[in-house]
């Protein structure tokens, strides 16, 4: 019986140029400030990436293949937790679809393949936004958000 899955997408518009934007996704050296992880990979279609929790431990956190890359417009990988990473299954995709619009880019995110109720679409379904905003921030600011903030008690 074949699984069934579910996908997100989201967009956002920043104040940027297509290079920035893909350089943030694709530089571990600034994707650590506004995610708090790196993106450590050749980005090379075939080869390998790391997510990279940017702290004293270094845990890789997820891993996946880089599918499709056309700098500075579109990025494809696979994405899956680290401990799963032997399991077809346990594997999902996300495009990057980075588009120029005068003084800014409207960036699409779409997470597909996802196992439908699975921890980790429960996870990305919360996790995007924040690191989106955070991305949005970073680049129109210099200054990131908190991805790690926790809601207020009340």
């Amino acid at each position: 019986m074949p699984r069934e899955t579910t996908s997100f997408v989201y967009v956002t518009y920043i104040r940027s140029t297509p290079e920035k934007v893909f350089e943030a996704i694709t530089r571990p050296d600034i994707a650590r400030r506004y995610w708090g992880h790196e993106n450590v990979s050749d980005w090379q279609t075939g080869s390998q990436w790391q997510h990279v929790r940017a702290n004293d431990a270094r845990t890789v956190e997820l891993v996946g293949e880089v599918l499709e890359i056309s700098p500075p417009s579109r990025l494809v990988i696979s994405w899956a937790n680290a401990s799963q990473a032997a399991d077809p299954d346990a594997r999902s995709r996300v495009t990057f679809d980075i588009v120029d619009y005068d003084d800014m880019v409207r960036l699409t995110v779409s997470h597909d393949e996802l196992e439908a109720g699975s921890g980790m679409a429960n996870g990305i379904s919360k996790g995007w936004p924040v690191v989106l905003s955070s991305l949005k921030s970073f680049l129109e600011t210099g200054t990131p958000i908190d991805v790690f903030a926790k809601p207020k008690a009340a």
